[in-house]
């Protein structure tokens, strides 16, 4: 019975990253919550996910255009030193640190997405909103 859970989160938070909505978030809470595995192993199961999430959404948008080049070479240039640091300090910390930082992320990025800045993205348009 629990393969069957296994294969229906692993379709809806596949479902829900394909939408953008932040399924690998709502992996590493099932893998931690559910599952008991550790918070270590439950961000690498969360790494690998992406990438096979991400892959594909970056070629279809590099295929459509989206993707801005110079953008992109500073996201990498940045990105990649900085997981690599992350992973390294993540490996020192305490799992209940690890977790407490988890939330603490979880609550900040769901006030942002509740409150959302003035003049910036609106809820719900995607920032495409016309001023009149």
């Amino acid at each position: 019975m629990s393969w069957i859970w296994a294969l229906l989160v692993g379709a809806v938070t596949g479902v829900l990253s394909g939408f953008g909505i932040g399924g690998g978030t709502l992996l590493v809470l099932w893998l931690t919550l559910a599952q008991g595995m550790d918070q270590l192993r439950a961000g690498g199961v969360n790494l690998l996910y992406f990438g096979c999430c991400a892959l594909p959404a970056l070629w279809g948008h590099i295929k459509n255009r989206l993707v801005e080049k110079q953008a992109a070479i500073w996201c990498i240039c940045w990105g990649v030193p900085a997981c690599a640091g992350a992973a390294a300090l993540a490996s020192v910390l305490e799992v209940a640190l690890l977790r407490r930082c988890f939330g603490v992320l979880l609550l900040f990025v769901g006030f942002r997405e509740l409150f959302p800045k003035k003049g910036g993205r609106e809820a719900g348009n995607g920032g495409s909103a016309k001023k009149e």
